[in-house]
């Protein structure tokens, strides 16, 4: 409409969690505010929150959440003594429930929106020269708008792979994975990184046979050594058939109606495989969604990897211009993007935050949770540093063991000259959570006695942070330490 206005201090292009936030926090600070976006929900409304509220990471914890409290009512209640008989899963009423779940938190950012000032735009946004931005309303013709600052986020999209194209509901991407309305027998997952383990548990766990293909010879090799090692048996004991060097050739349909099957083919050590599957997920990564973002005289560029080249602060190289979130480098999280566009914001207002990039937390919501943050120990090896490793196992905790959690260790690493804090590795009950402390500690620069000083409430799972930064040391209580006898 032409009512509208026409310019604005801030435009943000993008809805997920770096633009939200960056939108939210800007005009908080006063600057009048527009944010588009494009997203739209299954009935074509538009929907606020990116892919995470709404294709990611929301809607598959409450999936996950939901498959695990099965197999808990399954197999694990009658060991705490509660007699529950035969268990069903009612698959429908757990999507329809994280579907609400996704409707309470995206109409939430709506109603932040709305509370703070911010204008939502919804339709495309493309950065031209000088900020000027032009605004293209679903279904409407582009208005040029024009800002003081704008910041880019508009976030990834699940990367596909040339033998296995997505097609109806047999072989799908991550979005498709969280809407199953029924348990196939047969699951395939291309990828055993995060999101492939994820939507891999949640589907073997509601009785689906399932099988990762993994193109890597090496499973998980972003988490520490140990703790993958651990997670593989831990996962191939739950039924997660997870095949390493297996890389996908082909794929093809077979049969028709309802009795479509997908048969994969794959090349691995002992040559070409044949398997044949109900339905195929492709979860292969994700790469940065700029399709129709940048102009010709934008002036931003792009790097070598087709990300939008930023500096420390999230600074392209169009003045006044700033990108956030999975299209930049560093890793594709959503709380690495929301404080990357509250930074933003608020370096455009005057103040000096900066994000500390060396203190990311990464989470993958199996059973047990993996969680860290900091250097692995192979990656400290590779570097030549000299460092100790604590670690202690979740089944000498005794919380975890009352609560029936005793899979899992926790791992504190720290430099062996300075005994500060070089990374924290957890797997375990509520590893999430746990992780928390080790980025608070790590934070404030803690070393391991800092840790090992501090009183943490008995009994919890927590103590085992405590514990671990003991060991470290050599001094843990509630294990034999393995390592050197401290001398203090």
């Amino acid at each position: 409409s032409s009512k509208m206005t026409k310019s604005f201090d801030v435009i943000v292009i993008g809805g997920g969690p770096a633009g939200y936030h960056a939108a939210i926090r800007a005009a908080q600070l006063g600057m009048k505010t527009a944010c588009i976006n494009m997203m739209l929900d299954g009935d074509d409304q538009p929907v606020l929150g990116g892919t995470c509220l709404n294709w990611g990471c929301i809607p598959s914890k409450a999936l996950l959440d939901a498959s695990h409290k099965f197999v808990e009512a399954q197999h694990d209640f009658a060991d705490l003594g509660i007699k529950t008989g035969k268990v069903e899963a009612d698959v429908p009423q757990m999507i329809a429930r994280k579907n609400g779940v996704v409707g309470k938190l995206t109409g939430g950012v709506a109603a932040l929106f709305e509370g703070n000032g911010v204008t939502a735009l919804a339709g495309k946004g493309r950065l031209y020269g000088g900020c000027q931005v032009g605004f293209t309303p679903h279904g409407g013709e582009e208005e040029m708008l024009s800002a003081q600052h704008v910041i880019l986020a508009p976030g990834s999209v699940p990367v596909d792979i040339p033998p296995a194209p997505l097609q109806d509901d047999l072989i799908v991407d991550s979005t498709g994975a969280l809407e199953f309305t029924s348990v196939p027998k047969r699951l395939g997952v291309i990828g055993a990184g995060v999101i492939g383990l994820e939507l891999g548990s949640v589907w073997n766990r509601l009785g689906s046979e399932t099988i990762l293909l993994e193109a890597m010879d090496e499973f998980l090799p972003i988490a520490d050594n140990r703790i993958s090692r651990d997670a593989l048996r831990i996962f191939k004991k739950q039924g997660l058939d997870i095949r390493l060097g297996a890389r996908v050739t082909a794929t093809e349909i077979k049969g028709r109606g309802k009795q479509k099957t997908v048969l994969v083919t794959y090349q691995d050590k002992a040559g070409e495989q044949t398997l044949e599957f109900d339905r195929l997920i492709v979860a292969v990564g994700r790469r940065p969604y700029t399709e129709g973002l940048l102009a010709p005289d934008a002036g931003v560029n792009l790097d070598e990897r087709g990300f939008l080249f930023v500096n420390d602060l999230c600074a392209t190289d169009a003045p006044n211009v700033y990108a956030v979130g999975d299209v930049v480098r560093g890793p594709m999280l959503a709380h690495k993007g929301m404080e990357e566009g509250i930074m933003v914001a608020e370096r455009i207002a005057g103040h000096k935050p900066v994000v500390n990039y060396e203190t990311v937390p990464s989470v993958i919501y199996t059973h047990p949770e993996i969680a860290w943050v900091g250097k692995t120990e192979q990656q400290l090896k590779m570097d030549g540093e000299s460092f100790n490793v604590g670690s202690f196992p979740y089944a000498a905790n005794g919380r975890a063991l009352a609560a029936g959690e005793n899979e899992g260790m926790i791992r504190v690493i720290a430099d062996a000259e300075t005994d500060r804090i070089l990374g924290v590795h957890v797997m375990g009950a509520q590893a999430s959570e746990l992780i928390a402390q080790a980025v608070i500690s790590m934070e404030f620069s803690a070393s391991a006695e800092d840790l090992g000083l501090i009183m943490f409430a008995h009994p919890t799972l927590s103590e085992g942070v405590h514990e671990a930064a003991l060991a470290a040391r050599g001094h843990a209580i509630h294990m034999v330490n393995r390592a050197p006898r401290a001398k203090n």
